[in-house]
């Protein structure tokens, strides 16, 4: 068996950014059933946590798993819980894209609270901020169809 230690930080949100997720016990629940069925499919979530329309996830990928296919697996399982619990009126989605960022193992601990933080950092900053803030820092492209345009840059 390899030994790995890879971290990876995971961010999306909810289909058309919409507040799904409004109250703390409805994130609650949600954050403690992906952990649940992550752990089910052998999925190391080190930390989550996010706000109304979107997740943070701190995963530790196995030597055989793939970005794409935790992706799918959490964000595919946990829209068709949430649904067939009847939490909520409409129909809750998550959005296609996410983003996917390494994590050196010294900067593991500044991850954590950043996520462990995401109400009172949303107290202060929007998620189309943050999502900038993203996109600016880790250089990603901005496609057409991106939630979020800055001018010039659609």
């Amino acid at each position: 068996m390899p030994f790995a230690k890879v971290y990876i930080h995971f961010v999306w949100s909810t289909k058309n950014r919409v507040p799904y997720l409004s109250t703390p016990e409805l994130r609650i629940a949600m954050w403690k059933h992906i952990r649940e069925n992550a752990k089910k499919k052998d999925i190391y979530i080190d930390f989550i946590n996010g706000h109304k329309e979107h997740c943070h996830c701190l995963v530790s990928l196995g030597d055989d798993q793939t970005m794409r296919k935790i992706m799918q697996l959490i964000k595919g399982e946990s829209s068709y819980w949430i649904n067939k619990q009847n939490l909520l009126k409409e129909k809750f989605e998550w959005q296609d894209e996410y983003f996917a960022v390494s994590v050196s193992e010294s900067l593991v601990d500044k991850v954590r609270n950043y996520i462990k933080n995401q109400e009172n950092h949303h107290a202060h900053k929007t998620w189309e901020d943050e999502y900038n803030e993203f996109i600016e820092k880790y250089g990603f492209e901005r496609f057409k169809d991106s939630p979020f345009k800055n001018e010039g840059n659609s």
